[in-house]
């Protein structure tokens, strides 16, 4: 069986995950950006990795332009966030970015990543602000933050790392059933 893990980053974390999963696989790593759709037909199992942005998947719109070519091969999806596994966050992320139709047809996975402010694209950094100053407005109006709220107002200042090699295990176990 010949795997390729696909993966599409923005501040490393989605890749540290791929490349994890590469080598426990002994699998092809591609960036999505240098991945042209016939190389899809080479594999039998096809995993792609995409960050989180606003519970898009980054990246992953390859995948889906591309489903009708994956009928019969596993594809498997994982996607990184910084907010900690749940099965609210977990059923969000799949409802936000699949089809019921194309929920049959791949298995999704949900690893936390992290936050590093300083490492995110300019326009990424005024969005991330806007939401910085969201947080701090309801605290000043003390409302009451979540839990990930008040994490994420921590992780402005420093950046946090949740990225563990043990979290790709289920993926690992997955493809080798």
């Amino acid at each position: 069986m010949k795997t390729v893990v696909i993966y599409k980053s923005k501040t490393g974390f989605t890749k540290k995950y791929a490349q994890w999963i590469a080598e426990d696989l002994l699998a092809d790593i591609f960036e999505v950006s240098k991945v042209d759709s016939s190389i899809l037909k080479k594999y039998d199992t096809i995993i792609y990795g995409g960050s989180l942005y606003a519970t898009g998947i980054i990246g992953v719109k390859f995948i889906i332009k591309n489903i009708d070519k994956l009928v019969g091969k596993r594809v498997i999806i994982f996607a990184c966030g910084a907010s900690p596994a749940s099965e609210d966050v977990f059923k969000e992320v799949l409802m936000h970015n699949f089809t019921s139709d194309q929920q049959k047809q791949i298995k999704f996975f949900y690893l936390q990543g992290g936050f590093n402010f300083n490492k995110l694209p300019p326009f990424d950094k005024v969005l991330m602000t806007l939401f910085k100053w969201r947080i701090i407005l309801k605290k000043r109006t003390k409302k009451k933050l979540m839990s990930d709220e008040i994490d994420m107002l921590k992780a402005y200042d420093k950046p946090v790392d949740f990225t563990k090699r043990s979290n790709i295990e289920p993926i690992v176990a997955y493809v080798n059933s």
